[in-house]
């Protein structure tokens, strides 16, 4: 239902992950008989979780250690790891300086040149350790990293902006990139977003993706909506775009999976993920919490290189546990933070959902206080849900 805001203007009521809560049914079941594997681009895989094709997320060690967790890593090909042949000293200089010099560090940093030979060491290296390479670019670059990422043995090749549309207007001189197309001459399955509507997550079905990400603003280290203020709030865009996925199956028969992307932190964020109707979630700061990643206890988001407008910020997370305690458990912490997988397999079994076909048909309702009822002790004394 449209709300009046001024005389001739009207607005929808969107909502957001911590705006809502999951109603248990009328059976439950134990959770080992819950299935969690999902499709994407022909890849099956156990955990529905994607890693950020994000710096202080996704490096190659990362990438082979969620495949054998039974999850996803993205690698960004326009990051440094590709610039820089020794990336770990760039990294370490990022986690260094100052909140005044960070800025124009990661503007001067990101002038580097991709180099097309550390583009085919990183994949080549990810592969040859059993791992699955998924990629990552931008509009700008996706022709030329494309040819040269599937050249290199790539699995997955993501194509990501703030915003991706089929109906793009560039500038006389300049040619947008053709989507249909180039998604039907590359070799690999490509991954396209970000988007939050139902009208442009269907055109980029019949583009021919064969993966929808959906978000614009909600990650932890993205500021999108505060400098451009574009955004759908997460569960609202979900549940749009899942609709166009679900009304193009009918009228196609070909399934495209969605992705949620961004705003997911805790177990109970990727379990109303997937009850909005997600197929997956891809997290950042989560995993850049996990030791040993690139970000050293920091992150930051994507669209920081931007000369002109950076719209990420670099936001200390710290360290709280292995990879595999953050995806797997045992969990360490009582925040839910911890064992991902763990948190939604509870989840589909107190709600009997057997799998997450039927946990995207659960019961949700408004619910503004369910983090905040009942919690006046944890907030007092930031235990659990009570952490700042």
């Amino acid at each position: 239902m449209d709300i009046q805001i001024g005389r001739n203007r009207t607005a929808r009521r969107a909502y957001g992950i911590d705006e809502i809560a999951l109603v248990p049914g009328r059976s439950t079941l134990d959770p080992q008989l819950t299935d969690t594997y999902w499709e994407l681009g022909g890849i099956t895989r156990e955990v529905p979780i994607l890693a950020s094709a994000m710096d202080s997320v996704m490096d190659v060690q990362t990438a082979v250690s969620l495949t054998a967790l039974g999850a996803i890593g993205v690698l960004n090909l326009q990051g440094v790891q590709t610039r820089y042949s020794d990336p770990d000293a760039i990294l370490e200089h990022i986690a260094s300086v100052s909140r005044d010099e960070y800025v124009s560090l990661m503007q001067k940093l990101y002038q580097a040149p991709i180099q097309p030979e550390l583009v085919q060491e990183r994949i080549r290296s990810i592969k040859q350790q059993g791992g699955i390479a998924a990629v990552s670019s931008t509009p700008q670059d996706a022709v030329y990293l494309g040819k040269l990422a599937a050249a290199s043995g790539a699995d997955l090749f993501f194509v990501q902006a703030t915003v991706i549309s089929t109906a793009h207007l560039a500038p006389q001189g300049m040619t947008s990139l053709d989507l249909a197309r180039f998604i039907e001459e590359l070799p690999i399955p490509v991954i396209v977003g970000n988007c939050v509507t139902y009208d442009v997550a269907l055109d980029l079905m019949k583009a021919g993706a064969k993966g929808l990400l959906v978000g614009i603003g909600p990650g932890a280290a993205c500021t999108s909506r505060g400098v451009l203020g574009i955004g759908i709030p997460q569960v609202t865009a979900v549940a749009d775009c899942a609709a166009a996925r679900d009304d193009y199956q009918d009228q196609t028969g070909r399934y495209v999976p969605v992705v949620a992307d961004g705003g997911i932190v805790t177990g109970g964020d990727l379990c109303k993920s997937i009850a909005s109707g997600a197929d997956a979630v891809m997290i950042g700061s989560p995993l850049a919490r996990a030791e040993g990643a690139p970000g050293r206890g920091f992150h930051w988001g994507m669209a920081t290189p931007s000369p002109l407008l950076p719209r990420g910020t670099r936001i200390k997370v710290g360290t709280t546990g292995t990879l595999e305690e953050i995806v797997r458990g045992p969990a360490r912490l009582d925040d839910g933070t911890h064992n991902l997988l763990g948190a939604l397999k509870t989840a589909m079994s107190t709600l009997g959902a057997k799998d997450l076909k039927q946990m995207q048909q659960v019961e949700i309702v408004i619910a503004p206080s369910l983090l905040t009822e009942g919690k006046v002790y944890q907030k007092a004394q930031q235990l659990g849900m009570g952490k700042s």
